[in-house]
């Protein structure tokens, strides 16, 4: 969110304003105090929101404040620029925004880097230093939409970087508008009317895609550039027409103020994390800024600037750039320093703290960086400031990457793999082997796979593409696996709850013959139930499509064995007959979907002679369990898990369990293979983890002569 309060110096200079004669009206190109106040009420709005404050989980609508602000303010300014000179000087435009965001955003990076490397759990070092890399150069906002379509990183930590995706989104878009503007200047003068035209043909496409793009893929709508660029066009248009806003009916325009104000305080109020945004809900906030904006430009008396312009929201619209960088890092990271949990309470205090530090940061940095006389004299001084930075930062945060911080290790382990396989009694043994690391200590030096490298542990099949994520419904090929000439089918069929037991699956297969035919999705249950999709914030069509078709396949294949197995939550909830949303965990309505899911499930995919076997859900751990080791790298045993505590629907999979049985299906237990009274996070010198729910790829391995014990005789 690149708050521009870089413009608004420029812009108090009379030879910045434009319009006509002094007699005709004019726009307020001076200081504008409401736009200052408007910042501050959208920084205010963002800061509350990342707290947690109640009421308020729609305040990220700040953000589309700033971009309402940025477009009028930078495009004032070219205009301005354009009016003066007949041009518009891309090398001095580029300079001034060097100078200006990057002393501050840099410093930030390199304090959140270092930050990151002394207090958060080394398993997530080598990810925060690449965001850096990534927010350096201003494309971070891709990688967060790429990473937010994979399930497997749903429920990994926010980056404490993760802010920077305005920056970028900004700075995609002033790539493009200066040189556009430029361009014009060259082909039709100073005239604006090619400049009015390409606006609104840029808002309208930008905000057709916004609406589509949230429909089909939210993650990349929220953080592209291409369904932002509306935003940040609408306030660029309000710029073009400021001169004749400035003769507005000054009565019409002070309620036009008003009512500005009210949709996105409005906003704020009445969105949540479920809402689809932007799309058409993120017009609210965006026409609510541009009003805002538009009726300031005519200074009506009793607009919306008489509270606008108090001191306190003055002052915190001076700092908010700087609030904006420090708040979500010291949001993420303090807790861990101060080893408590994050809390309203706490968060609140942390946001006043990050205030504090962005005066500083303000007064000491920021300003200092862009009033720098020998600077501001030389365009190619400034672009030399800003790439000497921005090398600076990236070279930093690649340096660091290579160095991420040790974790404690003690003696070596029991080879569990080994120890499992050769006994006559593999479960006896494994339960033995479980118990005896309950109290575990420091981590064992034969640990596999690295505590730092367990998200990255995938299934060897996930490299084929077999495994499908949300948006994707067709298989890549016939993804068989185990012994393609058997003459014996199994599938393994389910969400990636089934796909973490491809090792076992995959071995076993190899063993007896079978041709292991493998169709798994992401977050798409095996039982014919509805989810609502918190990734896209609406049903989850896509996984009624894919497991429709995959119960059509099974069913016409007739193979000789299938097995099932599933996450036992709701995801985002499930849909009820109606397509009402019941809340995730839900009420024992849920728990009758799921076992009519199940049981239609079984009825769709059976034929005589298939025997169909479901593996009940694994036990969960209570959080990230490689994040939880790395922090306890000395204490392994405070990432273990009670076994009530780690089985998270108990009436449920018994409900499923049971009408499992009674259409003849063979149900596995899983929970002995993971605890006794408690569930560890290591067993000998496996990590059982690879995030908080998946099992790694050496310990499903590990476990396939016990499930093979387990499976039906296949003739």
């Amino acid at each position: 969110m690149s708050v521009t309060y870089d413009i608004h110096t420029e812009a108090n200079r009379p030879e910045n304003t434009v319009g006509k004669p002094a007699e005709t009206p004019r726009p307020n190109l001076k200081f504008r105090a409401d736009i200052e106040g408007m910042r501050a009420i959208a920084v205010t709005l963002v800061v509350l929101s990342h707290a947690g404050l109640s009421g308020l989980a729609g305040g990220y609508v700040g953000v589309d404040v700033f971009f309402v602000i940025s477009g009028f303010l930078i495009t004032t300014l070219l205009l301005g620029e354009l009016k003066r000179s007949g041009t518009v000087s891309l090398a001095k435009f580029y300079a001034r925004r060097a100078t200006r965001l990057l002393p501050a955003s840099t410093l930030v990076l390199l304090v959140t880097v270092a930050a990151a490397w002394m207090w958060l759990p080394a398993t997530r070092f080598k990810s925060i230093s690449l965001d850096a890399l990534y927010a350096t150069f201003y494309g971070i906002n891709w990688r967060l939409a790429y990473e937010g379509v994979q399930y497997l990183n749903a429920d990994a930590a926010p980056s404490p970087l993760q802010h920077f995706w305005s920056l970028a989104v900004e700075e995609q878009f002033y790539l493009v508008w200066p040189l556009l503007l430029m361009i014009f200047a060259l082909v039709f003068k100073k005239t604006t009317k090619p400049i009015l035209i390409t606006l609104v043909a840029v808002i309208a496409v930008s905000l057709y895609a916004s609406v589509q793009i949230t429909e089909s893929s939210a993650p990349y709508a929220y953080f592209g550039a291409h369904t932002r660029a509306w935003e940040l066009g609408i306030g660029a248009l309000v710029a073009v027409g400021a001169t004749r806003l400035a003769g507005l009916h000054r009565g019409f325009a002070a309620v036009l103020t008003w009512a500005g104000l009210a949709a996105v305080l409005s906003s704020a109020f009445l969105y949540d994390e479920s809402t689809p945004f932007p799309g058409t809900a993120a017009a609210l906030p965006v026409l609510g800024a541009a009003a805002i904006i538009a009726g300031g430009c005519a200074a009506p008396r009793g607009g919306v600037a008489t509270v606008l312009g108090i001191w306190p929201l003055q002052q915190i619209g001076r700092y908010s750039y700087s609030w904006y960088l420090w708040h979500w890092p010291i949001l993420m990271i303090a807790p861990f320093l101060l080893d408590r949990e994050p809390t309203v309470g706490l968060n609140l205090i942390l946001a006043a703290v990050a205030l504090v530090v962005a005066v500083g940061s303000y007064h000491l940095v920021e300003n200092p960086g862009r009033n720098q006389a020998w600077v501001k004299k030389s365009a190619v001084r400034g672009i030399a400031v800003g790439l000497v930075l921005s090398v600076g930062a990236a070279g930093f945060a690649y340096v660091a990457s290579g160095h991420p911080p040790a974790l404690a290790k003690g003696a070596p382990a029991v080879d569990t793999a080994q120890a499992v396989a050769a006994a006559t009694d593999p479960e006896a043994e494994l339960q033995k082997i479980i118990a005896a690391s309950a109290s575990l200590g420091e981590l064992p030096a034969n640990i596999t796979p690295k505590v730092q490298k367990a998200r990255k542990d995938l299934p060897s099949y996930y490299a084929t593409n077999c495994h499908l994520q949300y948006e994707e419904t067709v298989h890549p090929g016939e993804c068989v696996f185990g012994d393609p000439a058997g003459t014996k089918a199994v599938y393994l069929f389910g969400d990636s709850h089934a796909a973490h037991w491809y090792p076992a699956m995959q071995a076993i297969a190899v063993e007896r013959g079978w041709k292991l035919v493998v169709r798994t999705k992401s977050a798409c249950q095996a039982a014919s139930v509805n989810n609502y999709s918190g990734t896209f914030k609406r049903a989850y069509t896509e996984c009624v499509a894919w497991r429709t078709a995959v119960m059509a396949e099974i069913k016409q294949a007739k193979p000789a064995m299938v097995v099932l197995s599933s996450n036992g939550w709701d995801n985002g909830g499930l849909l009820d007959a109606k397509g009402a949303r019941i809340d995730r965990g839900g009420p024992a309505e849920a728990d009758a979907l799921w076992a009519k899911g199940w049981a239609d499930t079984f009825r769709a995919i059976y034929s005589k002679g298939t025997k169909l076997v479901m593996i009940e859900d694994t036990p969960w751990p209570d959080e990230d369990a490689p994040e939880c080791l790395a922090a306890n790298s000395q204490h392994a045993s405070r990432c273990a898990r009670p076994v009530a505590e780690a089985m998270p629907f108990p009436a449920r999979q018994a409900l499923v369990s049971q009408t499992a049985r009674k259409l003849g299906v063979t149900v596995i237990p899983s929970r002995n293979w993971f605890c006794t009274d408690v569930c560890p996070a290591v067993v000998g010198n496996l990590l059982m983890w690879r995030d908080n729910s998946h099992i790694t790829t050496k310990y499903a391995a590990m476990l396939a002569p016990v499930l093979e014990a387990r499976l039906p005789v296949v003739k």
